[in-house]
């Protein structure tokens, strides 16, 4: 392998790996990565300033339409073997520090984040057990009896899957192990991990690396329970809304069909996108509901908006689908809230008013 002549800069490193996973090209971003630690770059640093660049980049690029699902996928499984490939060939050191369990909460398949603060503590001194992607609770706290770990190490990116994330965590908790969380579901300040009484929360692996290293996580206290954490659950209005997702999504997409004729010329295709879509705006509702924040469910919103746009699909239909969904829930108090906020803030960034006029275009 020749190495790369030059320099130690990691965002010139990052660009040549970008170049070569974009191409689909492992060996060359094997060849990357390898020549720059070669050229005495910190391994750490390859991992998450070089790789971990790299990834969030194919994740911007895709919601910006530059890149398309199939890429992204191709993208995200060449940077998972330039990992390994990293592992294998620079060797972490012996484990003398304590032993770490890494795990993405159940239904997480967006994995890389978790492997790349494996392969970081590894490299700190950790003995470190990686279970991967979409780790069901029971499997998790089985393995947590059987190996003793000093602290389990929880990625979630998507916000859907909070409450599944709290279970998960309150499990732990009660098997004596605390709980290091990150990724984009905990919120970019930590608010969901705080919420869901998570041990820590690190916004990143390089800092979820450097508070274990600094000592070991205080043992979770034994009186801990899950309601405490989330009383407004008392009102079981997420609980209703998550049993009957699948009607509401039904609901809400008959009344858009019923109001703009132009869903009854849809394509199958088409159809299928746009329940996708409602299915995933329902997701996300349950979610607000669950941690009772409506910014949550605007942010959510928002960034929904941008990603239709930049794939030349008006998000028009989301204020009337809004309205819609909280005609089917007006008897259900912070429902109605989230909701009435989230349409005003819709319609005031879309600039629109709600009327047939205002037909949503085909989905893509």
């Amino acid at each position: 392998m020749t190495a790369i002549p030059g320099t130690l800069d990691v965002h010139a490193r990052a660009q040549r790996l970008w170049d070569a996973v974009v191409d689909g090209d492992e060996q060359v971003a094997t060849e990357v990565v390898l020549a720059a630690c070669a050229d005495g770059l910190d391994p750490e640093a390859v991992l998450l300033d070089v790789i971990g660049a790299v990834q969030r980049r194919v994740g911007g690029e895709w919601a910006a339409n530059r890149l398309t699902v199939a890429q992204e996928h191709a993208a995200t499984a060449v940077n998972e073997r330039v990992v390994a490939a990293l592992a294998n060939a620079v060797p972490a050191p012996a484990p003398h520090l304590g032993r770490i369990t890494v795990a993405c909460v159940d239904g997480e398949w967006h994995a890389l984040p978790a492997r790349l603060l494996a392969e970081v503590l590894r490299r700190r001194g950790f003995r470190v057990d990686y279970l991967g992607a979409q780790v069901p609770a029971p499997h998790l706290i089985t393995h947590l009896h059987g190996t003793g770990p000093d602290a389990v190490a929880l990625s979630g990116s998507l916000a859907t899957r909070l409450p599944t994330a709290h279970a998960t965590i309150t499990a732990c908790q009660a098997a004596g192990v605390p709980v290091l969380v990150g990724g984009g579901a905990f919120g970019p300040d930590g608010r969901y991990a705080r919420l869901l009484g998570a041990d820590y929360w690190a916004p990143d692996a390089r800092t979820a690396a450097d508070e274990l290293t600094a000592g070991p996580l205080p043992r979770p206290r034994g009186d801990h329970q899950p309601i405490d954490d989330l009383p407004h659950l008392g009102d079981q209005e997420y609980t209703l809304v998550s049993r009957t997702s699948g009607q509401l999504v039904k609901a809400v997409y008959a009344g858009l069909e019923a109001r703009f004729p132009v869903l009854g010329r849809y394509s199958e295709a088409q159809r299928r996108h746009t329940v996708e879509d409602l299915a995933h705006i329902v997701d996300f509702f349950a979610a607000a509901l669950y941690t009772d924040d409506d910014t949550l469910f605007t942010g959510f919103l928002a960034w929904t908006s941008a990603v239709l746009d930049a794939r030349g699909v008006p998000p028009r239909f989301l204020p009337p689908a809004l309205t819609l969904l909280a005609a089917e829930l007006r008897d259900f108090p912070r429902a109605t809230r989230i909701l009435g906020r989230a349409h005003d803030q819709s319609t005031r960034a879309l600039g629109l008013a709600e009327g047939p006029e205002h037909e949503p275009g085909p989905v893509a």
